[in-house]
């Protein structure tokens, strides 16, 4: 059996929803990565910022990203699976959910890694990587 912790990316990190997004955008450089888990101050996850957000809800918007913190962008559900499930619920985690980024928690609810539709694409056939893309960016359901 495949699982999360299989595929997924280790050595992530939680941004502290009081972070401002300058210093998250930094993050995101030295980490080489697209997204970050928030986190609130008992390190529960809150939300997930995305370079896209910082993009669009804070720039694009007139914003000065140095006042504006990761907490104030995160929306919705937080979304994560834990580090032993098998490759099947973390497509469907990711496809009902259409995200295209997914933590992944170990036990006690820490964060231990990252999967992304790049992680997906090194792990799974070509068939399971195409029913994914078709339904999470089409909407198409199974």
């Amino acid at each position: 059996m495949t699982t999360a912790a299989d595929i997924m990316h280790p050595g992530a990190q939680w941004l502290p929803a009081t972070e401002t997004l300058d210093r998250a955008a930094q993050l995101m450089r030295e980490m080489d990565v697209g997204a970050l888990p928030v986190s609130d101050s008992n390190e529960r996850m809150c939300g997930i910022l995305t370079d896209r957000d910082i993009v669009l809800k804070c720039v694009a918007a007139g914003h000065d990203p140095s006042r504006v913190t990761a907490g104030e962008l995160c929306e919705g559900t937080p979304r994560w699976i834990p580090s032993d499930a098998d490759v099947s619920d973390v497509l469907d985690e990711m496809e009902g959910h259409r995200i295209r980024r997914l933590p992944v928690v170990d036990g006690d609810k820490r964060l231990v890694g990252m999967i992304s539709e790049a992680d997906l694409a090194r792990h799974l056939s070509e068939e399971q990587i195409a029913g994914f893309v078709e339904r999470v960016y089409a909407g198409v359901s199974r």
